[in-house]
Formats: structure tokens, C-alpha cells, sequence
């Protein structure tokens, strides 16, 4: 499998003879210009401009932005209700998507630490793609205890200040500090297969992609 980031939480995860799926693709209002990925599946985790912008996403594809059961493309997709705020007021999707046995969860604008029973739900979590720059997110401390919570393989950040975003987010480096992490390269992709799953949790940066 392979995994490329866009920015916030916009990423394309392709894996051979699967379906293609894009996450939360944004629109140009965030100050950042999101090149036209391809895909089967466009995942939507909340319905603001920045993650339910389809038309940057090159199809034909199926949306999903509701919690149920999925499968397309040989890809288990399991998406389950959550909030984008502390006050539990507006709604969120977390998606949890299977590849063959090799498992991946897109906790989208999820605002809050997840109940034991949505923990529950969403089962063994090998890759993590969490939000860690507040801005109603979760805080770098939060998202530090929902890794504790989910003990995934591998944990790649989303949802933080980068270079041209007009959004007000934290920084990676306070994440980072909370994961006990000195320093860490970013990466133009990852690229992972069950067998090269790390033993212990490992920070994985990727790079934002600008086609």
C-alpha cells in the first residue's frame, strides 16, 4: 500500500487490484491548492469546505459520508459517528478501511477522545491518520492519548500549520514533544505491507504533496 498526503486531512491511499481512496479532499478557501487525485472511494469525515471539496477529486467515484458498511473495490470500509467539537455539537465520520487484512483509520475532524466503545468498534488499527493541530481537532495531547487508546503500528499526523495554509493550527513539533519524538523526516509517501508493520509505534511525517 501506498499513502500520500495532500495537506489537513487530505490523503490517497492506493494499494494494486483495490480501490483508489481519497480522504476529506479541501477546497481553495484554505490557501492551499489541492492537485486533482484519482479515485474509486472519496471518504468525507465532516461536511465543511475543508473536507467534502469533490470536485478537486478526479473520478468517476462513490462518496461516503454517512456511518455504515462498506465494501468497493475489495476495500472493508467501516465509518462510524463522531464529533468535530468538544461540545459534541457538530457532527464527524471516522472511517476505518481494510485492505486485505491490512488495516487503516482516518479519524477525520475528530474533535474529541473516542469512547471505549467506539474504540471498540473500530477494532486493530495499524495505520493511524490523526489530526494533531487543534483548531477544534484534537489538541496534541489528545492526540496523543487516542494513540495510547488505539495502539496502532504506525501513526501519521494530519491537521497542522503548514506552509500556505490559511487555517489557524498548531504546529507538528508540539505533537511530536508529546509523542517523545526528537525529530523525524518527513517522507514524500509511505509505503507499507502487513509484513513491514513496525513492532513498536512509530511516527511516520509525510511531506505535502503538490503535484
Amino acid at each position: 500500500m501506498e499513502i500520500v498526503w495532500y495537506g489537513l486531512n487530505c490523503f490517497r491511499l492506493t494499494e494494486r487490484g483495490m480501490a483508489t481512496v481519497v480522504t476529506d479532499p479541501y477546497g481553495p478557501n484554505v490557501g492551499l491548492a489541492l492537485p486533482r487525485p484519482k479515485a474509486d472511494v472519496v471518504t468525507i469525515s465532516r461536511d465543511v469546505p475543508e473536507c467534502n471539496y469533490t470536485r478537486a477529486v478526479r473520478g468517476p467515484f462513490r462518496v461516503l459520508d454517512t456511518p455504515g458498511e462498506y465494501e468497493i473495490g475489495g476495500v472493508f470500509i467501516t465509518a462510524i459517528a463522531a464529533y468535530a467539537d468538544k461540545k459534541k455539537s457538530a457532527l464527524s465520520t471516522i472511517f476505518h478501511l481494510d485492505y486485505d487484512g491490512l488495516t487503516v483509520c482516518h479519524l477525520g475532524h475528530l474533535g474529541h477522545v473516542p469512547t471505549q466503545a467506539q474504540v471498540e468498534a473500530l477494532g486493530t488499527v495499524n495505520i493511524l491518520l490523526i489530526p494533531v493541530g487543534g483548531d477544534g481537532g484534537l489538541t496534541p495531547a489528545e492526540a496523543s492519548e487516542v494513540v495510547s487508546m488505539l495502539e496502532p503500528a504506525i501513526v501519521v499526523p494530519m491537521w497542522y500549520k503548514i506552509p500556505g495554509l490559511t487555517l489557524p493550527l498548531g504546529t507538528l513539533n508540539r505533537f511530536l514533544k508529546q509523542m517523545g519524538v526528537e525529530k523525524a523526516e518527513a517522507r514524500e509517501s509511505l509505503k507499507v505491507t502487513p509484513g513491514s508493520l513496525p513492532e513498536e509505534t512509530e511516527v511516520v511525517v509525510l511531506a505535502p504533496k503538490q503535484e
